[in-house]
């Protein structure tokens, strides 16, 4: 059903923002709220330069999902440049980000990585309906998604945990292996500023109308990392929380099928 929305609702003519990440630091640069540079032939002075600055990188794949082709080094660690520009080259990291500073809430459950929101949304043209919000966690990875091992648990609408958290392999947390964290007792900070940030993107291309947007709330408020327009569903699971509701209605008020 979601991938029938994505199909009816996201206009072909504009996926390729969402599906290429450098297009899409391109098109929302004022969201991101760090830096990036693309390599290229040219500029292996320059990638040295961020990132001995920087200390420590992710590059990116244009192209991806699920995590792959995400990598970070750190600067101290590299002992030829040459050879590491080549490198990022040849296998297609041409995206190279700042690492996203995160709020000490989320570092309190997961440190070694940036934990993301994944809030799913249908603009309709006027308003922006925030359908879902899912918390990710990582666990010390550099992404937190579930090929990583990380796991995910469904947020209320004022951000707060629905219960234990869980993923697609059949595996239950109800603390976080490694911080040993309650996962029921986490609350998303700023969580009305996440509202209001995924309604000021939803609007920057508003002919891909259903998206699921991933968000990281840093010190400051949301910053944006990327936006899915083949949104997958992020579900309340009632075995875990033993609530047998889920978001279908919310999406059916929303988009009208």
């Amino acid at each position: 059903m979601s991938n029938q929305i994505s199909q009816k609702f996201d206009h072909p003519d504009y996926r390729y923002i969402f599906q290429d990440k450098v297009e899409f630091d391109r098109r929302f640069s004022e969201f991101l709220r760090r830096e990036w540079m693309v390599v290229d032939d040219a500029n292996a002075d320059e990638l040295r330069a961020f990132t001995e600055r920087l200390g420590t990188i992710v590059t990116k794949e244009p192209v991806g999902q699920a995590g792959t082709g995400v990598h970070r080094y750190h600067a101290a660690e590299v002992e030829d440049w040459t050879a590491f520009h080549r490198g990022l080259l040849e296998r297609g990291e041409i995206l190279v980000e700042e690492v996203i500073r995160q709020h000490d809430d989320l570092a309190a459950v997961c440190p070694g990585t940036v934990n993301t929101t994944r809030v799913t949304a249908f603009f309709d043209g006027q308003k922006t309906h925030v359908l879902a919000m899912a918390q990710k966690f990582g666990r010390g990875a550099v992404s937190d998604q579930m090929t990583f091992g990380g796991f995910y648990t469904m947020l209320d609408e004022n951000g707060h945990a629905l219960g234990a958290g869980y993923d697609s392999h059949g595996h239950v947390h109800e603390f976080h292996p490694e911080s040993g964290v309650r996962i029921g007792d986490f609350q998303l900070p700023f969580v009305d500023e996440v509202k209001a940030f995924v309604d000021r993107v939803a609007r920057v291309v508003p002919q891909v109308q259903y998206v699921g947007w991933d968000i990281v709330v840093g010190p400051d408020g949301p910053v944006l990392v990327e936006g899915n327009w083949g949104a997958g569903v992020y579900e309340n699971k009632p075995s875990v929380t033993g609530i047998r509701t889920g978001h279908k209605p919310r999406y059916r008020a929303a988009i009208g099928f």
